[in-house]
């Protein structure tokens, strides 16, 4: 998936993720936008067809370098307000980009969100966490087709449906949230030609379950596979060599 530097190990990834969660303390601040997000996945989960273009871990991984494609001109608009250049954006930063890309959110949710993306709580949202905010806008407010092609991508929507639906295909009994027991059923007994060994699985589980409660939300799901994908991870590899 990479082509100038060998990807790191996604358990190191992960890992990285989780413990900057686990660092900024209390789970309350997610507490209300996850509540927003199982009740919006049980609603797409009602009102899909049931189909899906996924039917083993192996066939998710092998969408990673579409995804990863599909979100990296993302960074434009990252950098673009990103005034100052910190590799962060702040808080008027944020209230300043989603007004230009025509994204009309309360103060509230806006707060919301910035809390709940940023994971290490440097009161600033870096890449990795400003891709993840934008899917959960676009999840849950249903941007106009101007907005989306202001974000950088004219593949952005597709990917983002594509990333909500790894999600569904995982949500075995529709919960709006992922657990171990139905995400291994899922992945081991309706596919079985492409059944996923059972220590991947449990390991991929707890590579997301990063508060170790036995449920995945959208948003730390969302968080793992922006690191599995290893969208900003060329830059942090240059920088360790």
């Amino acid at each position: 998936m990479c082509t100038s530097h060998p990807c790191p190990p996604l358990k190191y990834l992960s890992n990285k993720v989780r413990g900057m969660l686990c660092h900024c303390g209390s789970q309350n601040k997610y507490a209300r936008l996850d509540a927003k997000l199982e009740k919006k996945m049980i609603e797409v989960k009602k009102s899909s067809s049931g189909h899906s273009n996924f039917k083993s871990i192996d066939s998710v991984i092998l969408r990673f370098p579409q995804f990863k494609d599909g979100l990296k001109n993302i960074k434009s608009v990252f950098e673009q307000y990103d005034e100052d250049s910190n590799g962060t954006i702040d808080r008027e930063e944020l209230k300043k980009c989603l007004e230009e890309l025509q994204l009309h959110l309360k103060e509230e949710e806006i707060e919301d969100l910035f809390k709940s993306c940023d994971i290490d709580g440097s009161e600033g949202i870096q890449f990795n966490e400003f891709i993840v905010l934008l899917c959960l806008i676009y999840l849950l407010t249903t941007p106009s087709s101007s907005s989306m092609s202001k974000m950088g991508s004219p593949q952005l929507k597709a990917t983002f449906d594509a990333i909500v639906e790894v999600f569904l295909f995982l949500d075995k009994n529709g919960d709006g949230r992922l657990n171990k027991k139905d995400m291994v059923k899922t992945l081991n007994e309706s596919y079985p030609r492409e059944k996923s060994p059972a220590h991947v699985t449990r390991t991929r589980f707890e590579e997301m379950d990063w508060d170790r409660n036995g449920k995945v939300s959208f948003r730390e799901f969302l968080f793992a596979l922006i690191s599995w994908i290893g969208i900003d991870n060329d830059e942090e590899i240059a920088e360790m060599e």
